[in-house]
């Protein structure tokens, strides 16, 4: 019989897997903590969940045994003046990730290359590998800002298809600035700006698509409207583009729950906006705490979390030593970010309950 394992794609079966975040059944039986007692920090994840009526609609809803809307009319509609864009450039998918994804099959060809500016987001490498394209990283600098002209004359060099960025960028916190997006725009290349945190930052240049060609904005349900389990992002197209990524979306790819509750959550605009201001109040106030700790050095941010440098002692045993404790950040092994955690940010007295532990390991 013929070896049926030689069928998998090469470039396939050398893509090292993408390394997700635990749920909280799984951390609960490898900790052996009950879920009730645990600090769950580590995957950027709303501490005050969705809006309290969010689940009313949810148990109201009539309709979860027909199929959704393919078309996602009524919530593009809802969308549209929420972000302040026609719904002709609005496309819906399960997750932002999966607009990502399709933005890749639509215009990357085996060999083209994706630029991205590490430390970053790992989506975009990973996505570039399974649709075979090559992937070009353009170090950030010491604080961890793009530095425009080596990206600029990357693009060139390398003829770049696409660059990704995430303004505010994960896991470091920064914001691009409007004005380095606007030289961005002048180059031979597509734009995509992943503005997944942007209702805990100071901009947005949602408003700019549209204006430029080779502009598309991601957002996200899962940080702000805290719906991350239910998995509905979105992406502002140029009409020239999204007709191309409606011919190849599967057709019911956004499920009649995450519709429900993307719904109800834009009627809740107010109180979420209130509770956005309440995590960037607390942000504000663990990055004090943090910087006054010998050991730990806080990176600003403009998302709701915090990169912090364990300058004392090693990362990875002081996250397994919080770990113990039922308290989860986020550890990279990357260069890039040696000797880094993020601390997602959460309620008050989770951040007062991870303060006490650091003391107790010494970093006071």
């Amino acid at each position: 019989m013929a070896d049926v394992t030689q069928f998998v794609r090469p470039d396939i079966a050398a893509l090292e897997a993408y390394t997700p975040i635990q749920p909280f059944d799984v951390l609960s039986e490898q900790l052996g903590i009950p879920i009730e007692h645990i600090i769950k920090l580590d995957a950027n994840e709303n501490p005050y969940g969705p809006a309290p009526s969010v689940a009313e609609a949810l148990r109201d809803c009539p309709f979860y045994a027909i199929y959704p809307d393919p078309d996602q009319t009524r919530l593009r509609r809802a969308i549209s003046p929420f972000i302040g864009q026609p719904i002709e450039r609005i496309l819906c998918g399960n997750g932002s990730d999966e607009i990502i994804d399709l933005l890749m099959r639509v215009l990357v060809q085996p060999n083209d290359v994706v630029i991205a500016c590490p430390p970053t987001f790992g989506m975009y490498s990973f996505n570039t590998g399974v649709v075979g394209g090559r992937f070009v990283a353009v170090p950030r600098d010491d604080n961890f800002d793009v530095d425009i002209e080596a990206l600029a004359d990357a693009v060139l060099e390398h003829q770049a298809k696409m660059v990704f960025l995430p303004s505010p960028n994960n896991p470091t916190g920064n914001l691009l600035a409007r004005e380095h997006v606007l030289r961005l725009l002048k180059l031979p290349t597509m734009l995509v700006l992943d503005e997944a945190y942007a209702e805990f930052s100071s901009g947005s240049v949602a408003d700019l698509v549209g204006h430029y060609p080779n502009l598309v904005v991601l957002r996200t349900f899962s940080k702000w409207a805290g719906l991350a389990g239910l998995r509905l992002g979105y992406g502002l197209i140029p009409e020239w583009l999204i007709t191309h990524l409606w011919k190849i979306k599967q057709p019911y790819n956004t499920n009649v729950a995450a519709e429900v509750a993307v719904l109800q959550s834009l009627a809740e605009t107010e109180a979420l906006n209130a509770r956005a201001k309440i995590m960037v109040a607390e942000r504000e106030r663990l990055f004090a705490a943090l910087q006054t700790i010998d050991g730990l050095t806080p990176f600003p941010s403009q998302a709701n979390f915090i990169l912090c440098r364990v300058e004392r002692g090693d990362a990875a045993q002081l996250k397994a030593d919080l770990a113990k404790r039922g308290i989860l950040l986020r550890y990279y092994r990357n260069p890039e970010l040696a000797n880094c955690i993020r601390v997602s940010i959460g309620l008050p007295e989770h951040h007062d309950a991870l303060l006490a532990a650091l003391a107790d390991l010494g970093y006071r």
